[in-house]
């Protein structure tokens, strides 16, 4: 007797009938707050936030299958385009560290001998008893909170692991469980297993430099507004992964991202977030603790500086680091910017550098705590920056 038989026969008489349409497309609260979070650091990846909340709203509700990791995801796309980042953005989301994720660069795995690295070495082997596995069980524990138990494993650029790496990882991806050189079972049923590759960057980058050059201007096309080019790039980058990869890996694969080169439009919003990222340090060295504003110019030459469609927002992290952070921390080292100071950030034209002006001094404390709560990004960093709001005192007092 089938499902529907059973329920037809056994509750016909005793069940109310509705006729209540539901709506499928909404989550529940903690997938929404884990949506905004990464929406706050990410730019230009909105396809692979829906799928990562996706997965973890399954889970949340307990029906993903639990003889499999929470979930296995191939991120592809150019150097720059935000896959790390996007892997330390959820772990910060979810456990509050960034620093949680278990990261194996698969370069250093490119011979076989060096898995031991990863399970530790089998009795009888030398160094057994002095080789730590990285993937052991206390490793994968040791983030969890009482709210959220999940870890997080990256394989950073997979494409460059040995067979030996392969033949783990297959193992992992399908049953969840991996066996340790001393014979312990490691359990990865709460783990994302995140797996990042820039195979196809060439191709995407070919599809999309027509269009916009390797360098964005006001006039060029966003590459989300184009359906057209989108999908041109979503097939570019899975194309490469079926050419590199063996079916029985993509199979295991819950989903292959493919994260789009960024344009002008992504490029100024992670500006705003790398320059807020800025003052979240100032604040965090509590040396000096001061507040900075750039102006437009300011920002359209760090724009100018870093934009390049071939290096992605790294570029755009070495403009700020180069002409921003560098004569910052000049300009502490010299005094000339003290504790409670507001910084203007110009831009000089016939100069061709940038401008530091002092605006003010002697912020009061409970005025930058407040702006450092806008500034940081999450609940429990925003928090820690309040500790000190209530002491009215000078800044060197409190500090």
């Amino acid at each position: 007797m089938c499902f529907e038989e059973v329920i037809s026969s056994k509750g016909a008489e005793t069940m109310k009938r509705l006729n209540i349409r539901l709506d499928p497309t909404r989550r529940g609260r903690e997938a929404e707050s884990l949506t905004s979070q990464l929406r706050k650091c990410i730019v230009g990846q909105d396809e692979a936030i829906e799928q990562i909340v996706n997965i973890y709203q399954r889970h949340l509700t307990g029906i993903s299958s639990a003889d499999r990791p929470i979930g296995n995801l191939l991120f592809l796309g150019p150097t720059g385009c935000g896959k790390t980042r996007m892997v330390e953005v959820t772990a910060e989301a979810l456990v509050g560290n960034s620093l949680a994720v278990i990261k194996v660069d698969c370069a250093e795995f490119q011979h076989s001998h060096e898995i031991a690295k990863l399970i530790g070495s089998p009795p009888g082997y030398l160094g057994h008893r002095e080789t730590h596995a990285q993937l052991s069980q206390e490793a994968l524990n040791q983030h969890h909170t009482e709210k959220c138990k999940v870890s997080f494993v990256l394989f950073d650029e997979i494409e460059k692991a040995s067979d030996a790496l392969w033949n783990l990882l297959l193992g992992i991806l399908d049953k969840a469980t991996l066996t340790l050189g001393d014979n312990r079972r490691v359990d990865f049923s709460r783990a994302f297993i995140f797996m990042t590759s820039n195979l196809g960057a060439r191709e995407m980058t070919d599809v999309v430099a027509p269009k916009l050059g390797f360098r964005a201007d006001e006039n060029a096309q966003n590459i989300s507004s184009d359906s057209r080019l989108k999908t041109k790039i979503a097939n570019a980058g899975v194309e490469a992964a079926r050419r590199r990869f063996t079916p029985e890996f993509i199979n295991r694969l819950d989903r292959i991202m493919v994260f789009k080169p960024l344009g002008d439009t992504e490029l100024r919003k992670i500006l705003d977030i790398e320059l807020r990222m800025v003052q979240q340090r100032i604040l965090a060295a509590g040396g000096n603790p001061f507040m900075f504003t750039c102006s437009s110019s300011a920002k359209d030459f760090l724009l100018s500086e870093g934009t390049d469609m071939r290096y992605g927002a790294r570029h755009l992290k070495r403009a700020i680091e180069r002409h921003l952070v560098q004569p910052l921390s000049n300009l502490i080292a010299t005094d000339q910017i003290c504790a409670g100071d507001s910084i203007r950030v110009d831009y000089e034209t016939q100069a061709g550098r940038m401008a530091f002006v002092k605006d003010g001094e002697d912020i009061p404390q409970y005025v930058v705590a407040e702006l450092a709560d806008a500034v940081i990004p999450f609940p429990s960093l925003a928090q820690a920056s309040r500790a000190p709001a209530n002491q009215k005192g000078g800044w060197r007092k409190a500090l």
